[in-house]
């Protein structure tokens, strides 16, 4: 029987994954509690069971019994049984936004601040994160995202390195995103921009990017770029890292840049140990 532990930070996206697994025939249980954990375990996986995919939903809001959970995992290691963590993750200001959109009030935040009762997760939250078999973070993710990941590890069953990749083109005259990881500039490219036909299209639109890539210092640039992530990745998965954004900016953020980062995702995608998007954040600003 696979059985899987399905948790992690609350507004996460931990019905979402239960939903979906569900869909695709998992037997799903969602806080259940904490004692009786080992009892359904080993009923389930008798012999004379019909279930042969367990989704067991655990979060914070069983906080009375969740002081057990360590030791009644350690008794179903000790057991031999075997079980995957799927565990959901996403940063505090995704967080904080997710809970402000839908006006939930976190399960143990009480009298607190919302910051505060996030903070107290993580920290009950810490021993298991690191049993997690598989670490999802969802800031960027849509839903449909959220279930092709999850549609890899548990139907599929490829092999999951934990990170996701998001290919972000944006434009300087904006600002450089928050969250990006790796910034590059591609501003010493010829510019579309100054090209009259050109202008109205985007990166996106086959005469632009075919200007774009046509120039050889593009082409060297790419190629360089390559080299670059495909030494730096397979680094940051050993390093654990869940959530990686490659930035790359031109002017205004509609030709230079979207050509070069739907360049890069498409070679990016090819890789199937890790999710991958791309995204243009300014292109439709810059007209």
């Amino acid at each position: 029987m696979r059985f899987v532990i399905v948790t992690g930070m609350s507004g996460a996206g931990k019905s979402t994954a239960l939903k979906m697994l569900e869909d695709v025939g998992y037997f799903c249980v969602d806080n259940l509690p904490i004692p009786v954990i080992p009892a359904l375990a080993s009923l389930l996986s008798g012999a004379n069971s019909e279930i042969d995919k367990l989704a067991l939903g655990i979060d914070i809001r069983d906080e009375r019994n969740f002081t057990e959970l360590e030791e009644v995992l350690k008794k179903i290691d000790d057991t031999g049984f075997a079980y995957e963590v799927l565990f959901l993750e996403a940063g505090d200001d995704v967080l904080i936004k997710r809970y402000q959109e839908t006006r939930r009030t976190h399960p143990i935040a009480g009298n607190e601040r919302l910051d505060r009762g996030i903070e107290l997760e993580r920290e009950k939250l810490k021993f298991l994160k690191s049993k997690a078999t598989y670490i999802v973070d969802t800031s960027k993710m849509l839903t449909r995202e959220l279930k092709g990941e999850l549609n890899k590890i548990f139907v599929e069953n490829k092999e999951f390195k934990n990170l996701y990749i998001t290919v972000l083109s944006f434009g300087f005259k904006y600002g450089i995103p928050n969250d990006a990881d790796l910034v590059f500039n591609v501003r010493f490219l010829p510019n579309p921009y100054y090209i009259e036909e050109l202008r109205p299209m985007s990166g996106n639109d086959s005469p632009v990017s075919e200007y774009v890539m046509k120039e050889p210092k593009a082409q060297e640039f790419l190629e360089k770029l390559k080299d670059m992530v495909t030494f730096l990745i397979p680094n940051y998965i050993i390093e654990g890292k869940n959530q990686l954004v490659i930035a790359i900016g031109c002017t205004g953020g509609k030709h230079r840049s979207v050509t070069l980062a739907n360049e890069l995702y498409q070679f990016l995608k090819q890789d199937d140990r890790y999710g991958v998007k791309v995204e243009h954040r300014d292109i439709e600003r810059d007209s």
